[in-house]
């Protein structure tokens, strides 16, 4: 079967097939939508992907982090086509559907917010879910403002994209929407030279204050919006004690924390949500946001948040017609009993202890490997050219572009594009996890006597 296959290209790329598919998209969709690797699907199993000329790829991307546990899982497929059979679509606000509301009560049952009585909505992409976690915290609290953080990508909305950092993402598409402020994200590989780790925390914890006065009085922030681990801007976990100083901050403002998990969620981090460690390290945050591996790559998001947060919401300001959509909500909860039954957020912590332990082997003969760093399953390798830290983003996407000539498909992050991203399905095999370290290692080196 296609899902315990190891990677085989025999083909160059793009092979003869998937080329007339790609010029055929060039002649028909915008070429601001790109798309990175010269792979045209034809079935994907798991963690492998079979292309259209025959050629078989390991994964290592899942849609940015939306296969957790991989392509056309039986189940899964098995679910949605009994739902299928009943009906596709019952709009929530006009007819009410028994899947929307099983889930959003096991969602309630199990995302760690700080209020134990919680409520759940539904939408339909990680975008629409963190504007819609806006909308509701501006409701909740009757406060205008927004901080959010360096390197952040929250998504391409206007508002969304006003809230990620990288300039490139909303290059003009100005004017953009007011009351959002930037504060400095704890970046611990790239804090002031010289500084330990706990000067490096109270250093950005001074960053984070200093928006109080540069930008914002807290009595006007509705609330702080932050990825646990940044996916765009480099795989770079929140430190445990940055996290803890800055939930007694925001509680003696009566700022919420909306937890940024569109990508670190369902099983990746070896937790069900990164917000678990949080909430065992004491402070949980407001509100959740989610989508990606919610429903197994059918469109979904979710946000919970406690009961009397959503109470203060004026009727009306929130919703939408496809959100909590049958077929996505069918395919949501049994995602989430595969993960319990199959227990993926243990496996995501056996993938993490092989791939970081290569990862750090590798920096002792790869000088050019600066950091290893995530949580769980997500994790990131920084590439740098000397002691000066100096991003090296041409060694990065040759080493994408060679992994991928050898079966592997990878692909980069960080504000200087010079991080490989490592998000393979949690449904990954032993002998695959095994090859494709071993792709990526060679991959790495060849980039490294290329651009070196």
């Amino acid at each position: 079967m296609l899902k315990d296959e190891l990677p085989r290209v025999k083909t160059t790329l793009p092979g003869p097939k998937a080329k007339a598919v790609i010029e055929q998209r060039a002649a028909v969709m915008p070429s601001a939508i790109r798309c990175a690797y010269p792979v045209v699907i034809s079935r994907g199993e798991g963690a492998m992907v079979e292309d259209v000329d025959g050629n078989l790829f390991l994964d290592w991307v899942g849609g940015v982090g939306v296969l957790n546990i991989g392509y056309s899982h039986p189940d899964v497929v098995k679910a949605v086509r009994e739902q299928a059979d009943r009906y596709f679509h019952a709009m929530v606000n006009i007819i009410t559907h028994e899947g929307a509301v099983a889930l959003a009560g096991k969602l309630n049952a199990i995302v760690p917010v700080k209020e134990q009585e919680r409520r759940t909505m539904f939408t339909n992409s990680g975008a629409e879910t963190l504007e819609n976690a806006v909308k509701i915290a501006r409701s909740s609290s009757g406060r205008p403002n927004i901080i959010v953080f360096s390197g952040a990508f929250h998504g391409r909305t206007l508002l969304t994209a006003t809230m990620t950092s990288k300039k490139a993402y909303y290059h003009g598409m100005g004017p953009l929407p007011d009351g959002i402020y930037r504060a400095e994200f704890p970046y611990l590989y790239r804090a002031p030279k010289g500084l330990t780790e706990d000067e490096a925390v109270e250093y950005y914890l001074g960053r984070f204050n200093a928006v109080f006065e540069e930008a914002s009085p807290p009595e006007d922030v509705a609330a702080i919006v932050i990825e646990p681990v940044q996916g765009e801007g480099g795989f770079i976990p929140v430190p445990e004690a940055w996290i803890k100083a800055v939930r007694a901050i925001c509680d003696k403002h009566g700022i919420l924390i909306i937890a940024d998990e569109v990508q670190t969620g369902f099983g990746r981090s070896g937790r069900l949500f990164v917000s678990n460690y949080w909430e065992e390290w004491g402070c949980p945050p407001d509100i959740i946001a989610m989508a990606k591996s919610i429903a197994g790559g059918l469109p979904l998001g979710a946000i919970t948040a406690g009961a009397s947060i959503y109470a203060k919401v004026a009727p009306g300001t929130i919703g939408g017609t496809f959100g909590g959509n049958a077929l996505s909500c069918a395919s949501a909860l049994k995602v989430i009993e595969i993960m319990e039954r199959d227990k993926l957020p243990e496996r995501a912590r056996a993938i993490a202890g092989k791939a970081r332990a290569a990862f750090t082997a590798w920096q002792k003969d790869i000088t050019a490997i600066g950091d290893v760093r995530g949580i769980g399953a997500m994790l990131g390798i920084e590439f740098v050219k000397d002691e000066r830290k100096t991003p090296w983003p041409e060694l990065v996407t040759e080493t994408v572009a060679e992994a991928a000539r050898n079966g592997l498909i990878i692909e980069s992050a960080g504000t200087y594009g010079n991080v490989i991203r490592f998000l393979c399905p949690l449904v990954v095999t032993d002998a695959q996890l095994e090859r494709g370290l071993e792709i990526l290692k060679t991959s790495i080196q060849y980039a490294v006597k290329k651009t070196g």
